[in-house]
């Protein structure tokens, strides 16, 4: 099977975080066997202006290495500019975030361009063969007159074999940082105020000021190939955002065992449901810290990996291809 995967967000040598989830979404399928290639629609060096003439782009494309299968792996713009071109093969659209909830606390300028990106969405899930949400949440946001039948709800997978138990003192020590300290991670991502850092701030202020050595670490432009050593060193990955799909950092947490503390937001409380040590909590300060301080009581780790099994980068390639070949036919 052929796929042309289009992307606005992709690693790369000035952004090496960027799209990760979704450089290991394709590694997943090319082990499968998928014959995948990738159109990346640069939006971070290029700005807005690369949309312009995408259509006639992804055309030239699949002239010049033709494609069973065209997977928009966002929405929004690109998205919808894609599926207006795109007539004679299957089109399917992955909706991961903010391309379907928008984003409510930017500024007036940036809600503005948020809320006509979500609109394009809704154009591209309606002209869309196929759709792929990566939790229920996001597919409750689509528009009522979307076809239920051709959605399917896949979350993207994680690297079993990179995010996995580490020594938590030996990571410490590759940081510098003190092992006798409460490290709690932040998913940080450049300053967006969706994820609302001040919250997680006064959160672990909260425990400051009441004697307990805690720290808070931003997790923004580090390599994915170091992501397992933060987890690792931390004793909590703490996450505030108003809105997610389905929290890529929370499943490489549990992967290495790391416990959670969450507001209830995406698919969060579906991952960590059952797992003893790890919570939800308000969108308030003082209840984030209450939960903080029951993890700090108990051990650090969690018994969570054998949760996320199933959301291996194989188990997922091989839904993905399932749905493929369901598309196609």
């Amino acid at each position: 099977m052929r796929v042309l995967a289009i992307t606005n967000m992709y690693p790369s040598a000035e952004t090496p975080y960027a799209g990760v989830f979704i450089e290991q979404q394709i590694r997943g399928l090319r082990r499968a066997g998928v014959e995948v290639q990738v159109m990346v629609v640069d939006r971070l060096k290029e700005g807005a202006k690369t949309y312009w003439g995408l259509g006639r782009r992804v055309l030239r494309r699949l002239a010049a290495a033709p494609a069973d299968v065209v997977h928009v792996m966002y929405g929004g713009v690109m998205a919808n500019e894609v599926a207006n071109c795109v007539q004679d093969r299957p089109l399917i659209v992955t909706f991961h975030g903010s391309d379907l909830l928008g984003e409510n606390l930017s500024g007036r300028l940036r809600k503005w361009i948020s809320a006509y990106g979500v609109q394009c969405s809704h154009k591209a899930a309606i002209k869309a063969r196929g759709i792929v949400t990566v939790s229920k949440v996001l597919s409750d946001a689509l528009p009522k007159n979307v076809d239920r039948s051709k959605i399917r709800i896949i979350p993207c997978g994680i690297d079993l074999e990179r995010f996995k138990p580490l020594n938590h003192e030996e990571c410490c020590q590759r940081l510098t940082w003190n092992p006798q300290h409460f490290h709690v991670l932040f998913p940080a991502n450049t300053g967006d105020p969706v994820k609302r850092p001040a919250l997680a701030r006064a959160a672990v202020k909260f425990l400051v000021e009441r004697g307990i050595a805690a720290e808070l670490h931003y997790l923004s432009g580090v390599a994915n190939t170091e992501v397992p050593i933060w987890m690792n060193a931390s004793n909590a990955l703490l996450l505030t955002s108003l809105h997610e799909g389905s929290p890529t950092v929370v499943k490489e947490a549990l992967a290495c065992n790391v416990p959670v503390v969450s507001v209830d937001v995406g698919d969060v409380r579906e991952r960590i449901e059952g797992i003893q040590g790890c919570y939800l909590a308000a969108p308030d300060a003082v209840s984030l810290a209450e939960k903080l301080l029951l993890v700090k009581d108990q051990a650090r780790i969690v018994d969570s990996r054998a949760t996320i099994a199933g959301l291996s980068l194989e188990r997922v390639a091989k839904s993905l291809c399932q749905f493929y070949s369901d598309v196609l036919d």
